[in-house]
């Protein structure tokens, strides 16, 4: 998966992931952003929901996000949980697609 095909693609479905999903703020990191994704990588988000979201609401906006990409994995990170170990960097690199 390219960069701005993710982006594009994330972009025009905007209402539906803040409506259906209660998607607050959603960043593309990694490999995707840095162009050096295969077709094995993952795609690394992290989200912001807009009210409190159990588990399985996280692992359902995945899957969809998986479809919605046409990728084999998603990995979705709240951005409340990220480590502080990791989170100067992937804020470092984060593009906004929401």
């Amino acid at each position: 998966m390219k960069r701005d095909e993710a982006l594009k693609t994330l972009a025009e479905h905007r209402e539906e992931l803040r409506q259906r999903f209660s998607v607050k703020s959603l960043a593309l990191f990694g490999s995707v952003v840095r162009d050096e994704a295969t077709d094995a990588s993952d795609v690394d988000l992290l989200v912001e929901f807009d009210r409190p979201v159990g588990l399985l609401h996280v692992i359902g906006t995945e899957q969809y996000l998986e479809k919605l990409l046409s990728v084999n994995k998603v990995d979705l990170v709240l951005k409340r949980a990220v480590l502080p170990e990791f989170k100067d960097g992937i804020l470092a690199e984060a593009v906004n697609a929401l």
